[in-house]
């Protein structure tokens, strides 16, 4: 069968099963599946083996049950660099991108000691480590899977970054330049009204922020007075609509705010805040 004849089987499949992203889905399996970039693939008019339509066929069927992509290929670009994904971490958003520029401009030719709460895939650390050259940093999760991730992704850092099992609230006589965090900031009440690729196949612990959301938000706010620098820098990702809340939190705990940043559909994602005396 020619690639572009399964191409289009799939891509029939996953529209009559709703999937919106159908072609686009359908390309990237399949050049999952012969282990070449989808440019390439869609310029060929190659023959594909029965052994690599078969697991083309077994991946569409399973991205037809709303599997996210990412999870199906185990892998997600962010800042143009391809990072190990499978469902014991969140996927990384295109707007948790946003939070990375500013702290570029603020750290460079600076030395900068960092704390990233909640590695998750760890991400948001490689790129740190990747654009600010002076920087090193402690990653931390409460989930030993999620870290083993982290730790694949950052072994091209192994010596700049250390990687622990530990809550933000055991952490304890140190301090750093720089704390960031994008925790679970889903009110716990919405999390079945997510679509189903995220609310039933992305992992709980990185979406339930508790009944308004902020439960991680309030104990990294709280927890950074004593572990963050004078002057040092606070960056939270939020959630849509939480901003006056957060705002209000951070001011009561003698935070002020220098900077926000607003996504792609302009609500406020990004905070940045300093640490007054």
């Amino acid at each position: 069968m020619k690639i572009t004849e399964l191409i289009n089987l799939g891509s029939s499949y996953l529209k009559n099963n709703k999937i919106l992203s159908s072609r686009i889905d359908s390309e990237i399996i399949l050049s999952h599946v012969m282990g070449i970039s989808r440019e390439r693939l869609l310029i060929g008019e190659n023959y594909i083996n029965k052994e690599e339509a078969d697991k083309f066929n077994s991946l569409i069927l399973r991205r037809s049950r709303n599997e996210p992509i990412a999870y199906i290929t185990k892998n997600k670009e962010f800042r143009s660099t391809n990072f190990f994904v499978n469902k014991n971490s969140l996927i990384p958003r295109p707007e948790t991108e946003l939070i990375i520029d500013p702290l570029v401009e603020f750290y460079k030719n600076k030395n900068l000691y960092f704390l990233d709460v909640g590695i998750g895939t760890g991400c948001i650390s490689f790129s740190i480590l990747n654009e600010i050259k002076n920087s090193r940093g402690l990653g931390i999760d409460i989930s030993n899977k999620t870290l083993n991730n982290a730790k694949k992704n950052l072994k091209k850092y192994k010596n700049r970054v250390k990687i622990l099992k530990k809550s933000i609230e055991d952490l304890n006589n140190t301090k750093f330049d720089l704390i960031i965090s994008n925790p679970p900031y889903v009110v716990k009440r919405d999390i079945n009204r997510l679509s189903d690729d995220i609310k039933k196949f992305e992992p709980r612990i990185a979406l339930d922020g508790g009944n308004d959301g902020l439960d991680v938000i309030k104990k990294v706010i709280y927890k950074s007075k004593d572990i963050l620098k004078y002057n040092g820098i606070l960056a939270l990702e939020i959630g849509n609509g939480q901003y006056p809340l957060v705002a209000k939190i951070l001011k009561v705990n003698k935070f002020k705010q220098k900077k926000i940043i607003v996504d792609y559909k302009d609500n406020i994602r990004c905070i940045f805040s300093t640490l007054l005396k």
